[in-house]
C-alpha cells in the first residue's frame, strides 16, 4: 500500500485558508490544521464584550473552519517567541505595525518544524498573490519559502497556477490543474468557490483578526512603549489595548476608561493589577490608572471619570479610588468639560 500523504494547514479563520485546506483535502490528502496564537489575533474577543458587535458570531473562527472541515486543529501558544517578530522585524512593518512578512516567515518556519516533528510531507497555507501588499506579492513570496526553510514544500493551492511547481505537485502528491491562479485583492472567485463547497457561514472574506493591522490599535501599542522607554510588551498590555477609551494626561501615566457594561465587566479583572476608580455619587465607568500617577494626577484622573459618568453636568462627583492592594479613598471633584479635555490626550 502507498503511503497516505499528510499535510498541515495555517488555519486563520478566515475563508482563504478554508479554501486552501479543502482543496487539498480533495485531493485525498489527510490534512491537518494549525494555528498560532500571538496574543493579537483574538477576533471574537471584542465581539463578545462589545454592544455593538452583538450580532456577530461569539466564536473562535479557527476552531471553527476545523470543525467545519472536519479536521483536526492544534493551537500553539507562540506569544513570547513572537516578540521577537513584532519588535524587531527584518522587513519592517505594514502601513501600522504589522510585520506582514515577518510574521508569515516565522510562523511556516513554525509549521515546518511541526511538520517535521510529527511526520507530515508539506504545508498548506490560503495566500493569493497580490491580496495583501507587503507579504503577498510576487516578489515577496518566494522569501517566504526561502527564510522560512519551507523551500517547496510550500504549497498555495488558491494560486499555485501562477507560481513554480512545488514537490507535492512534481512526486505527484497532488494535481496541479486542481489548484487555482487566483490572483489580486478581488474577492469573487474565492466567494465563488466557497458556493461551490457549499460554505456559507464563514468569516466575512476581506476581515483579518490581526489588531497590528488596526490604525487605533497601533496608535495605542507605539504609545505604550514610547511611555515605558521600551518596546516590551504582556498578554494583559495585548488585551487591555483592545477595550475602552485610553486618555494620556501625562508621560507617567494614562487612564483607560471602559465604554460600556461589557467593557467595565471585562476590566473588573484587573483591578488588582492597576489603581482603578469609578463614580460613587453618580452612575459612572469603571477606569484603570496605568503608570505612576501622583496625587495631582489621581484627582485629574478622577475629574476624567466624572466626566463620562450620569453626574458630568453636577457641581462635584464622589469618585472612589482603589490602589492595587484594594484600599479605598474617595475624591471629590469637579466633572472635567468636553472642551478641557485636550484632544491630544486621546490616543
Amino acid at each position: 500500500m502507498s503511503k497516505q500523504i499528510r499535510a498541515v494547514s495555517l488555519i486563520s479563520g478566515g475563508l482563504d485558508s478554508m479554501l486552501a485546506t479543502k482543496a487539498i483535502m480533495e485531493q485525498g490528502v489527510h490534512v491537518e490544521g494549525i494555528n498560532f496564537f500571538t496574543g493579537f489575533c483574538v477576533e471574537g474577543h471584542t465581539h463578545a464584550i462589545r454592544k455593538k458587535d452583538k450580532d456577530k458570531p461569539k466564536r473562535n473562527n479557527s476552531l471553527w473552519v476545523a470543525e467545519t472541515l472536519g479536521i483536526k486543529l492544534h493551537i500553539i501558544d507562540i506569544i513570547e517567541e513572537y516578540k521577537d517578530v513584532l519588535i524587531n522585524p527584518k522587513h519592517g512593518y505594514g502601513a501600522n505595525m504589522n510585520p506582514c512578512l515577518d510574521c508569515k516567515v516565522f510562523m511556516v518556519k513554525k509549521a515546518k518544524q511541526w511538520m517535521e516533528e510529527n511526520d507530515f510531507d508539506f504545508i498548506i497555507t490560503g495566500e493569493v498573490m497580490g491580496q495583501r501588499p507587503m507579504s503577498q506579492r510576487r516578489e515577496t513570496m518566494p522569501i517566504i519559502s526561502e527564510e522560512s526553510g519551507a523551500d517547496d514544500r510550500l504549497v498555495r493551492p488558491l494560486c499555485a497556477q501562477s507560481l513554480p511547481a512545488t514537490l507535492p505537485e512534481r512526486e505527484g502528491w497532488i494535481h496541479r490543474d486542481q489548484l487555482f491562479d487566483f490572483s489580486g485583492r478581488g474577492r469573487k472567485p474565492q466567494m465563488a468557490l466557497a458556493n461551490e463547497y457549499g460554505f456559507t457561514d464563514y468569516s466575512q472574506p476581506a476581515g483579518g483578526c490581526c489588531f497590528l493591522t488596526d490604525e487605533s490599535y497601533s496608535k495605542k501599542l507605539v504609545d505604550l512603549w514610547k511611555a515605558r522607554g521600551e518596546k516590551e510588551y504582556d498578554l494583559d498590555d495585548v488585551m487591555l489595548l483592545k477595550v475602552g477609551r485610553h486618555i494620556r494626561p501625562s508621560q507617567n501615566y494614562k487612564v483607560i476608561v471602559a465604554r460600556e457594561d461589557g467593557e467595565a465587566r471585562f476590566m473588573q479583572g484587573y483591578k488588582k493589577a492597576y489603581i482603578n476608580m469609578n463614580c460613587e455619587s453618580h452612575r459612572g465607568p469603571l477606569a484603570l490608572v496605568e503608570g505612576t500617577p501622583s496625587a495631582e494626577d489621581l484627582h485629574v484622573a478622577a475629574q476624567i471619570v466624572a466626566r463620562y459618568g450620569q453626574g458630568r453636568d453636577a457641581d462635584l462627583v464622589d469618585v472612589t479610588v482603589r490602589d492595587v492592594s484594594g484600599n479605598e479613598s474617595t475624591l471629590q471633584v469637579k466633572p472635567m468639560g468636553v472642551d478641557e479635555l485636550p484632544k491630544e490626550w486621546f490616543i
